[in-house]
């Protein structure tokens, strides 16, 4: 993993996501969270603070070393116990059916191979479970989706891998939940090609 995604994207990152207008919409993602959770991309752990507070306890899984050490003092401050992974949502070490929950929060974008993690995360949920999904992805209007593919090959580079041109819908429908509910918006205080957001629960 380069210098850049172990040292210099986690602080990037909490520039621009630790923001309050972000944390209205994860409180908002992390309401109904219950039972065994994991939480994959957890990153720096800006998501922590969100929870409910009848959540004591997640699994984490997190492929970037670099984004521990904010992570540990989240942890700390928080309360919740973590039981941190570093290892990517491709390929997962838990059981069929481990967890009534999986959080993901502007992660999909960045997993290069996602349709094999969506399955993944399909396959260790429990019948019922549910994915509480917050994703930016490729916008409907023409001229926000003509310039979010002219600008992907920069995105990838400054976010760390991150596209602008993630399906999220043609994404979910690769599995065989049986109900998505989604609610689709403009990220406030954010461009329009990196702002096209995907917020709602999948359910196995």
């Amino acid at each position: 993993m380069s210098f850049y995604s172990r040292v210099i994207f986690p602080r990037f990152y909490d520039c621009l996501m630790d923001k309050p207008f972000w944390a209205k919409y994860r409180q908002q993602q992390l309401a109904s969270a219950k039972g065994e959770i994991l939480e994959i991309g957890v990153g720096t752990g800006l998501n922590l603070p969100h929870y409910p507070k009848r959540v004591k306890r997640i699994t984490t899984a997190d492929p970037n070393p670099g984004m521990n050490k904010k992570l540990e003092r989240r942890i700390e401050r928080t309360g919740i116990a973590v039981d941190k992974r570093i290892i990517s949502s491709e390929e997962l070490p838990f059981d069929e059916g481990a967890f009534d929950c999986i959080v993901s929060t502007i992660t999909l974008c960045s997993i290069p191979e996602v349709e094999q993690a969506m399955a993944e995360l399909f396959r260790i949920l429990k019948p019922g479970g549910r994915i509480l999904f917050l994703e930016h992805g490729l916008s409907p209007d023409a001229k926000v989706n003509k310039w979010q593919r002219r600008l992907n090959w920069l995105q990838r580079r400054v976010g760390d891998g991150c596209t602008l041109t993630l399906d999220v819908p043609k994404l979910l429908v690769t599995q065989p939940f049986s109900s998505v509910e989604v609610d689709n918006f403009y990220m406030e205080q954010t461009p329009r090609t990196h702002g096209y957001m995907y917020c709602g629960v999948a359910t196995k």
